[in-house]
Formats: structure tokens, C-alpha cells, sequence
């Protein structure tokens, strides 16, 4: 997904409980643009994981049962997916539990608010909040922040401590 250097992107979808609690202006939304990038960040790790259920059939062999090992999933599943699967541990261990269940349930099997709150029997609107903190731990855990901080974050740098001259400039810097 293409986004401008500072904007966090969207959500899969419109519909998405990330998408309403994130919109308007940063100072006014529930969500900020660092929660949105980590919640992007988790989505794709799902993803890649392969956790989310397929809805339509797949005739790869591997999925089939055809290939080899007669379709075990745990010795057909990619690196790339046991190496998500181990991050998304490593993460729920560094998480409280109600934060990592919420954050993983509404980022990473996109359920709703509401959804989740009848399921643990919860207050209304305290999904929202356990939300807003788990992110803000995802976040924090990813190293984003929604400022920049630290000694020189308003001074530009560069490699060189003055600019070199340039080709037609050494002429005259001569004569």
C-alpha cells in the first residue's frame, strides 16, 4: 500500500473498526498514525503467517494433501510463515494477555469492536480502550512513537561537513 512519508495507511477495508477510529485529524482521532502503522505492521504478519482461514478452495498440492509428506502442514508450511508465526509469539510474550487478544483479534482476524466485547463479556466501549493501549505497546515494541524525539531532531545532517565544489565552480575558485 502507498502512503506519503508522514501518513500511516488504511485498513483493508472501509468497513474495518481501524478505518472509523482512526479518521479525522490527528489531534482529533481515537487512533493515531503510529497505532495505524503498527496495526498495518501486525496485519501484514498475519498475513504472512498464513493464520487467517482461506474462503475459496486452493488445488496446490501442497494445500491438497498431493505433495510431499502426504499434507502435513507443519512440515509444508514456507520459513517465511514460521518465521511470522515465531514473531507473533515473541510479541504475545512481551504483551498483557487482554491487550495481545484484542489487538490480535481486531488487527489480525479483523473482528469487530462489538464483536469482541460480547465474546469476553465486556463493558461496551472498553474494547476500544484495551485496543487503544495494546496498540500503543505494539507500537512501542516496534520503536514508533507518534513525535520524533531525541538531540537532533530538528538539525539536518549529512555525511560531508561542507559541500564539495562542483565541476564548473573548481574552475573559478582558481583564477
Amino acid at each position: 500500500m502507498s502512503t506519503k512519508p508522514g501518513e500511516a495507511s488504511a485498513p483493508r477495508s472501509a468497513d474495518h473498526p481501524l478505518q472509523r477510529l482512526g479518521a479525522g485529524k490527528d489531534d482529533e482521532a481515537f487512533l493515531q498514525a503510529h497505532h495505524l502503522l503498527a496495526a498495518e505492521r501486525l496485519m501484514r504478519l498475519v498475513d504472512r503467517a498464513r493464520l487467517t482461514p482461506r474462503v475459496t478452495m486452493s488445488y496446490d498440492p501442497a494445500r491438497v494433501g498431493g505433495g510431499r509428506g502426504g499434507g502435513n502442514a507443519a512440515l509444508e508450511m514456507s520459513d517465511a510463515a514460521a518465521d511470522a508465526r515465531k514473531r507473533l509469539g515473541q510479541i504475545a510474550a512481551a504483551m498483557p494477555g487482554d491487550c495481545w487478544g484484542v489487538v490480535i483479534d481486531v488487527c489480525g482476524f479483523s473482528k469487530g469492536l462489538q464483536t469482541v466485547e460480547t465474546e469476553r463479556q465486556w463493558p461496551r466501549r472498553s474494547a476500544k480502550l484495551v485496543l487503544r493501549i495494546g496498540l500503543e505497546q505494539l507500537a512501542r515494541l516496534w520503536g514508533l512513537s507518534g513525535s520524533a524525539s531525541g538531540p537532533e531532531q530538528s538539525r539536518a545532517r549529512g555525511w560531508l561537513a561542507e559541500r564539495l565544489p562542483l565541476i564548473g565552480e573548481e574552475e573559478e575558485a582558481g583564477r
